[in-house]
């Protein structure tokens, strides 16, 4: 470690997600849709350009490396790509953020390599509203890999965005699932990011709702913050007599700016401070540069963290009915 990287804010960036794809083989109607443009395949980085970055961020003190898509696993690759990773460099904490339908024959691969932990996207336990809320119906494939990774003794988190109206009926069953798994159910506030049709905050199942709903289903115990912030922003509650725990991640009503610890890097190579802005740095022409290379990137990288903003700010400035960010999540990377 040579350089530890720090915004003006008294930051400390020592997390990186890397979308390696806008691709993804669901089209849930928050995210991607049907009838979005991807990025041509020129314009994606190379995955020799992304083991570069993180050689590179590794100097400027970054400690975990989260894989993001889209869905990491429609590249062509990637599963072998993040075994051999994740031995290259075994002192970083190398793990995946997934939809679950596509990476069963990789699981064994990834664990036996040290991949230690996934996170799952997942906002429904009900077959036919999978379907509704994805456009295909992979409920059961999703569910069989929850139960392998838990077998390969990969640590799990469930993430399901939080809809009122959509999946807040299901309450009681998200909290048995946590109960009867030994998983972290995690429910994130609706974002409005990435909204072309416009932002309807009827959508936001507020984090304090599900946990004064979640309290009367089980007994929940807060978790020291301090144990859990290197895990991110949730807040998290074990059930008492349970094998899982609940998380509330809350951006919207209760953001986590002042400890924000992330940067993020789209899979055509532009770095993105913060979820709530549009504003990025392109890193790919200097990292394609024949003169320029990843000294150049890394000037970049250091500039940009310098600027990161607080989101917070950027929310309150928010037009009414439009989102903050007109990216859509899958090409951000999440």
């Amino acid at each position: 470690m040579h350089h530890i990287l720090e915004d003006t804010h008294g930051r400390t960036v020592s997390y990186m997600r890397i979308s390696v794809t806008d691709r993804c083989n669901l089209r849930c109607t928050y995210c991607a849709g049907e009838g979005m443009q991807f990025i041509p395949h020129p314009d994606i980085l190379r995955y020799e350009e992304i083991a570069g970055f993180i050689g590179m961020a590794r100097n400027l003190g970054v400690q975990k490396i989260r894989f993001t898509g889209g869905e990491p696993f429609v590249r062509k690759g990637f599963g072998e790509f993040m075994a051999d990773t994740a031995i290259r460099f075994k002192d970083m904490d190398l793990c995946v953020t997934t939809n679950g339908t596509l990476f069963g024959d990789e699981i064994e691969r990834l664990a036996r390599a040290g991949v230690k932990r996934v996170n799952i996207s997942l906002d429904t336990l009900d077959a036919k509203r999978f379907e509704s809320i994805t456009g295909r119906d992979q409920y059961a494939v999703v569910r069989e890999n929850i139960d392998r990774c838990l077998e390969a003794g990969m640590k799990l988190k469930i993430n399901a965005v939080a809809m009122k109206g959509v999946n807040d009926d299901e309450l009681p069953g998200f909290v048995e699932f946590a109960r009867t798994h030994p998983v972290d159910f995690r429910f994130i506030e609706f974002m409005p990011v990435g909204l072309e049709t416009g932002w309807d905050d009827g959508l936001v199942w507020t984090a304090e709702d599900i946990l004064a709903e979640a309290g009367k289903l089980a007994e929940l115990v807060p978790v020291s913050a301090a144990g859990e912030r290197r895990h991110g922003p949730a807040r998290m509650f074990d059930i008492k007599g349970g094998k899982g725990r609940i998380g509330l991640i809350s951006p919207y009503t209760n953001h986590f700016c002042a400890t924000c610890n992330r940067l993020r890097i789209t899979s055509d190579g532009n770095l993105r401070t913060c979820l709530f802005s549009d504003r990025v740095y392109r890193l790919r022409p200097a990292l394609r540069h024949p003169a320029l290379g990843l000294e150049a990137v890394e000037r970049i990288i250091r500039l940009a963290g310098k600027s990161k903003p607080i989101g917070n700010d950027l929310l309150k400035r928010m037009p009414a009915g439009k989102g903050v960010c007109k990216t859509r999540m899958a090409s951000i990377g999440g």
